[in-house]
């Protein structure tokens, strides 16, 4: 029989394994090894077997192998071998011999647990988990007992996962050092188990042990809502001896709440109490920036700036290289609202992280656009690199843009067809082509291309709402367009702008009272200068002036180059 060579380097490793392992007397002497001719043979035949896809006798031999050795490195093998074949009782057999082997073994026990999990055998998992808790060196047992929830994320019987993991963690429970983390966990487990109360009882306890413990703070962090108060209180206990990065993650939770100025009074705390952690002035610079509060932003924006670049780049988290990025975004933003073109500029030069790269080369484009040298920015756009598949679609976007905001529709329709001639199936570049030729009146076609998309996706409202708006807002064919548009609301029930829609053509159709109803219900869900246009327009012709006048100036803020709206105040002579 002839050895492959593949074969060579594994058959070597496991023999030097099983001779690393036998004994060496203290005088010198000739060694002896575990591997004689009849166990290389059959380690040979195990991994043939393999190879031939023989899962069954390559695990056998194997495993009989191990048990002839006790050696990790062959136990290790056969686990592989079985969890290849999708064998998993045959995994867990091997699993188990190599633990009961080697009771020592973290590594054994752990993929005896690993392969339970994997069975959905969640009561087994019991004695696995206590003896993991035991192999840990006590130094890593904390940050190992909180994990624990992590290995359970996937088990069907969340309740039995939760008394399972208890019922391991009964000693660690009444630790002094360990038990608010033990409790911490059982509070996760519940909480995975939609059990908020118990979760909420076993912070409680957590935070009860050791105040000053993160993880209880964690836990009630994870459960923060208007309905349980008492979870934000445990979060406030904990952070006058939090650290900054638990701070942090308190303000996101806030900011995804929209409590703004709670999570600015925050960053303002951490400011003040450290005063070069650096990530409490990015969230500070944007939130300002955010409020048009421009000076301010700078100044938060450039400290920073500062404090990164005084860090040794070697010393800086991954995160770091983003958050730069989005300073320099945000400066640019900001030298873009003072009409400063060319200091804009001069900051997205200076993104070089590569995945953010592309994105500040769009929005330089975009600056070169807007002075006018549309060409200049198209190759500018054309030119970068394509780091992954879903670039070249970002790029065409980007150029898409400038040539609608720049009204050079004919180019913009041109780009489309180039594009739909390559990627048949993208069905966006469809619809993007339909509202294109909407820009140029050509009805006919704007009206062929979005029926196809009906056809091809009946169940999208995006081509039933935009013809007939489209309709509607040129007094055609109104019962059809108020049909097509009804359609799409039921496709995508109190989306606002299919809404805003709907009231438009009911607008068109005669119907005043039935618009402004919709429309204010619309606007209040989302506030858009669009929308504001057509409600004002709705009061307008109720001669509602006043509260037009108001709702005008709500869109303005909104947006106030919205072409909807520029053109609405223009032709009712609206005084502002």
């Amino acid at each position: 029989m002839r050895l492959k060579f593949a074969l060579l380097p594994l058959i070597l490793t496991l023999a030097a394994s099983l001779h690393a392992q036998s004994p060496t007397p203290a005088e010198l002497g000739p060694r002896s090894s575990a591997l004689d001719s009849q166990l290389f043979y059959q380690l040979l035949l195990g991994e043939l077997s393999a190879r031939s896809n023989e899962p069954g006798a390559a695990f056998s031999l194997l495993l009989d192998a191990a048990r002839k050795t006790n050696d990790p490195a062959i136990y290790l093998r056969a686990v592989q071998v079985a969890l290849q074949a999708r064998a998993g009782e045959s995994a867990l057999q091997a699993a188990r011999a190599w633990s009961q082997a080697i009771p020592a073994s973290r590594e054994a026990n752990r993929f005896v647990l690993q392969i339970l999990l994997g069975l959905n055998r969640v009561a087994d998992t019991l004695e696995p988990l206590k003896r993991e808790i035991v192999l840990t060196p006590a130094i890593e047992r904390r940050n190992t007992i909180w994990a624990i929830p992590g290995a359970f994320e996937r088990v069907s019987d969340r309740q039995l996962a939760v008394t399972t993991v208890q019922k391991a963690l009964t000693r660690t429970l009444v630790d002094p050092d360990l038990g608010a983390t033990a409790w911490a966990v059982v509070g996760r487990m519940w909480l995975s188990a939609a059990d908020k109360p118990a979760a909420l009882n076993a912070a409680a306890k957590a935070q009860g042990i050791d105040p000053g413990s993160e993880h209880a703070a964690l836990l009630a962090l994870s459960m923060m809502a208007p309905d349980m108060p008492q979870a934000e209180a445990m979060v406030r206990k904990h952070l006058p001896k939090a650290r900054p990065e638990f701070r942090m993650a308190y303000i996101k939770t806030l900011l995804d709440s929209q409590r703004e100025a709670d999570a600015l009074a925050e960053l303002q705390a951490i400011s003040n109490s450290t005063p070069n952690y650096a990530d409490a002035w990015l969230i500070q610079g944007a939130m300002a920036l955010q409020a048009g509060q421009l000076t301010v932003a700078e100044r938060h924006l450039q400290r920073y700036l500062d404090l990164i670049d005084a860090t040794p780049e070697e010393q800086q988290p991954v995160e770091t290289k983003r958050g730069r990025s989005q300073a320099y975004f945000s400066m640019a933003l900001i030298a873009q609202q003072r009409k400063d073109l060319s200091a804009a500029d001069a900051w997205l030069q200076r993104v070089s992280n590569p995945e953010d790269v592309l994105r500040a080369q769009i929005r330089r484009a975009a600056l070169m656009a807007e002075q006018g040298h549309v060409d200049e920015a198209i190759a500018l756009i054309q030119s970068q690199t394509e780091r992954s598949a879903n670039d070249a679609s970002i790029k065409r976007s980007a150029q898409l843009q400038i040539l609608r905001e720049q009204k050079l529709f004919d180019r913009a329709s041109i780009l489309l067809k180039e594009a739909i001639a390559q990627n048949p199936e993208d069905l966006d570049l469809v619809y993007d082509l339909a509202m294109v030729s909407e820009k140029l009146g050509h009805m006919d076609e704007m009206e062929s291309l979005l029926r196809s998309l009906m056809a091809a996706k009946p169940d999208d409202p995006h081509p039933y709402n935009a013809l007939g708006y489209s309709l509607a807002d040129r007094n055609m064919r109104l019962p059809e367009s108020i049909a097509l548009i009804t359609k799409a609301l039921q496709l995508a029930p109190n989306d606002p702008f299919i809404t805003d829609s709907l009231a438009w053509a009911q607008f068109r159709s005669g119907n005043k009272d039935e618009a402004l109803q919709l429309l204010q219900g619309a606007f209040k869900a989302r506030p858009d200068a669009e929308i504001a246009a057509h409600l004002g327009e709705v009061l307008w012709a109720m001669d509602r002036h006043a509260e037009a006048v108001q709702v005008f100036k709500e869109g303005i803020k909104l947006n106030p180059a919205n072409d909807t709206l520029m053109e609405t105040l223009k032709r009712l002579r609206v005084p502002l």
